[in-house]
């Protein structure tokens, strides 16, 4: 093939790739984010959801949130936050094109290398299309899978632009971006060791010995020469860096996860059969893609030995008999030991998490199958007269069935229900699966639903720790305080997420009126999550209940240096300084609340209850008509209108005609039981001169108010019933 015909068949190749991987995953745009992760990355995240700002870009540098110390996956979270909010289409179709430009590099990265245009070509649609794959390009969270991907892509192209024109630029260019790499996902530990295998093929800069080519081919040189091993001990001491940044990532990987719980006990009996039995199902799932799950549950004791015997057995009987090969196939001793390489950070050996196996751990590990697969097929039917043709048909037959099992695949990660559902199906005693979709059910709205299977989790396993919370949580929507309350004790005890749980159990407290309790919960929630907001801002809610309107203030400005734009605590801080008379300040958080949120109905009507005691009067109607606009039969901004234009000092200003409509539907509304809004009919009919209406209004309100013993208000209405009686109008002066 000439050099023309090869790169135009590579564009040919590129496009097909981007193609054929858009149509694969294209659904993608319409999944939803799950309740796996996705919480914590982003749709409960909110340093995540605040974007790119210096407070969150510092936290993305020094949390330890998830388990996990990724900066750089944390950066690219928020800026999708930052471009598209919380749109999950926009958040998938992010991981979609990395997704495509991993494939197109490692395409132009092994076609490179290996000088092999059609092996090259089936390594990368295989890495594009295999249902393997979608756990990581469906799922949010696994933002860190794609991206760091792409780093580690990144660093074999420095690397070979290195080898090529050996300088310390080069040099240390392709070990910023192995850097990077890590910030985005520690398992690019094991990069370094695939790029020794590179070395060895297809770039051959690492000898071993070599075949000496005549008649006599099983003559081997048993040593190799002087000068090779002088350049096979340069190569492993250009990897040293590298190295050392692996080690120091893997350090502060382990210290992470055992701080955060996510490193789980495990004999290291269990953890090696596991690993062994899931190196073989691996390649089983490569091979015949089917019951794929998000979550495979570790058996632990229940492990079958026998099972892992004979998947040990397999494993170390292919190791050997790709070492004998390995002079004469160097391609089958490197994609071998790829794939068991590179899966040793996630195989099990160090427990994190409770899972067996995931699918997402094969991103970059069944490459080395594929390499095996790209020049072993071609190499078995040499002989065959019509091996191309074959091998255009085992093509064309393998890759549209990678893209009709994918299709499917990516229609389980719609949303939580489709995924669990799904999971539980496929799986046998799921007990995270059953767990996802209680809390999937349970934001549905489906609180019994959710229960149940919350109560199938515990079945299966009687001491999860964070099962009878969500059980908490489920009751508390039915309105079933007490036991909700038990529920959350319950949690606590297990020890869970115990900030979530004292959270729970808080707002059950004010739900009772217990409001000395409920505070007691708040607080102790932010002591073990400092940077809980949601239980700041209850905790300033309850403080204000409390007519601790100063402490309030805090709490919400606490809350606001996290989330500036969060319109609702906007709002509620603008409420606090009405009560503590600071009136200017309340009206800049009611702007800026509806600067954020234009649609914002309470603040609105906030607002306009401040500038009429500011005497700002067209501002204040504007205000309450838009609440109104916006909230048809919300009687609040209803009766704060109604007053103003029965009652407000400026005659230009009153309109006794309109304030009669706006109260009589307020009252109506309400089955003319509430008194205060009775007072306020009572002073439109005065206001229209209609004083008999007014005075027979008014003592129902008076009645209805003595009946529910609210004396300040009592006193309200006897006032302004005297001026009725006298066939006078009540009129409030306006502010000095």
């Amino acid at each position: 093939m000439d050099k023309a015909s090869n790169k135009y068949f590579a564009l040919c190749v590129y496009l097909a790739l981007t193609l054929t991987t858009f149509a694969a995953f294209w659904q993608v745009r319409n999944c939803d984010f799950v309740n796996y992760d996705d919480t914590d990355y982003v749709t409960e995240n909110q340093y995540v959801q605040a974007g790119l700002t210096r407070h969150s870009i510092t936290w993305a540098f020094t949390t330890a949130h998830s388990g996990n110390w990724h900066p750089l996956t944390w950066l690219s979270h928020m800026l999708d936050c930052q471009l598209f909010a919380t749109n999950p289409g926009w958040h998938h179709l992010t991981n979609l094109l990395l997704h495509i430009a991993n494939t197109l590099l490692f395409f132009a990265i092994f076609k490179r290398m290996t000088h092999k245009l059609w092996q090259s070509a089936f390594i990368a649609a295989a890495f594009a299309l295999h249902p393997l794959h979608v756990e990581s390009v469906a799922w949010v969270s696994e933002r860190k899978d794609v991206l760091s991907t792409l780093f580690w892509i990144l660093t074999m192209a420095a690397y070979l632009r290195y080898i090529e024109r050996p300088r310390i630029s080069r040099y240390l260019l392709t070990l910023l971006l192995f850097a990077m790499g890590l910030m985005a996902k520690p398992m690019l530990v094991t990069l370094p060791f695939a790029l020794l295998l590179l070395d060895y093929w297809p770039l051959s800069r690492l000898q071993f010995g070599q075949a000496i080519k005549g008649a006599n081919r099983r003559t081997r040189k048993s040593q190799s020469t002087p000068s090779q091993r002088k350049v096979s001990w340069h190569l492993l001491w250009e990897k040293v860096p590298f190295f050392a940044l692996s080690a120091v990532s893997s350090i502060i990987t382990f210290l992470v996860q055992q701080r955060s719980g996510a490193v789980k006990a495990a004999s290291l009996t269990i953890r090696i059969a596991n690993a062994f039995i899931s190196y073989v199902k691996y390649i089983g799932k490569m091979v015949w893609p089917s019951r794929l799950a998000a979550f495979y549950p570790h058996l632990r004791d229940d492990l079958p030995m026998s099972q892992a015997v004979l998947s040990a057995l397999l494993i170390v009987g292919i190791t050997v008999c790709v070492i004998w090969q390995a002079r004469r196939r160097r391609w089958l001793a490197v994609g071998w030991l790829w794939y068991l390489g590179t899966l040793v950070p996630v195989i099990g050996f160090v427990q994190v998490g409770t899972q067996a196996m995931s699918d997402r751990y094969t991103y970059v590990p069944i490459i080395g199958l594929f390499i095996i697969i790209a020049w072993a097929l071609p190499e078995l039917i040499k002989p065959w007269r019509y091996k191309k043709i074959l091998l255009a048909i085992a093509a064309a037959a393998a890759i549209p069935a990678m893209m009709i099992c994918t299709c499917r695949q990516v229609r389980h990660w719609r949303n939580s229900y489709t995924l669990f559902s799904h999971a539980v199906t496929v799986t046998k005693r799921n007990y995270v699966a059953y767990h996802g979709l209680g809390t999937a059910l349970y934001k549905q709205g489906r609180y019994e639903d959710a229960i149940f299977h919350y109560k199938q989790t515990l079945n299966i396993k009687p001491d999860h720790a964070n099962a009878p919370g969500n059980i908490g949580l489920a009751l508390l929507q039915l309105a079933e305080y007490d036991e909700a309350a038990r529920q959350f004790r319950e949690a606590l005890r297990r020890n869970g997420e115990l900030h979530k749980w004292h959270l729970g159990l808080a707002i059950v407290l004010q739900k009772q009126n217990k409001l000395d309790d409920a505070i007691m919960h708040f607080t102790r929630a932010l002591q073990i999550k400092p940077d809980y907001t949601r239980a700041r801002k209850h905790l300033a809610d309850a403080l204000f209940q409390k007519n601790r309107f100063s402490e309030a203030v805090t709490q919400y400005q606490q809350v606001l240096q996290v989330l500036p734009r969060d319109a609702s605590t906007h709002s509620d801080i603008g409420v606090a300084f009405v009560r503590l008379g600071r009136l200017q300040n309340a009206i800049t958080h009611f702007t800026k609340a509806l600067q954020f949120e234009p649609d914002f109905a309470d603040a609105h009507n906030n607002l306009g209850f401040v500038l009429v005691r500011q005497g700002k009067v067209d501002g204040a109607i504007r205000h309450f008509t838009e609440a109104m606009r916006l909230k048809p039969d919300w009687v609040e901004p209803m009766n704060n209108l109604a007053w103003l234009l029965a009652t407000y000092e400026q005659a230009e200003f009153r309109n006794p005609k309109e304030a009669i409509r706006l109260a009589g539907r307020a009252c109506e509304l309400t089955n003319y039981e509430n008194p205060g809004l009775l007072d306020t009919l009572a002073a439109a009919y005065a206001a229209a001169g209609r004083f008999s209406d007014a005075v027979a209004t008014a003592e129902k309100a008076l009645e209805l108010t003595e009946l529910l013993g609210q004396n300040k208000l009592v006193e309200e209405i006897r006032n302004h019933l005297r001026f009725y009686k006298a066939g006078r109008p009540y009129i409030e002066r306006s502010p000095e």
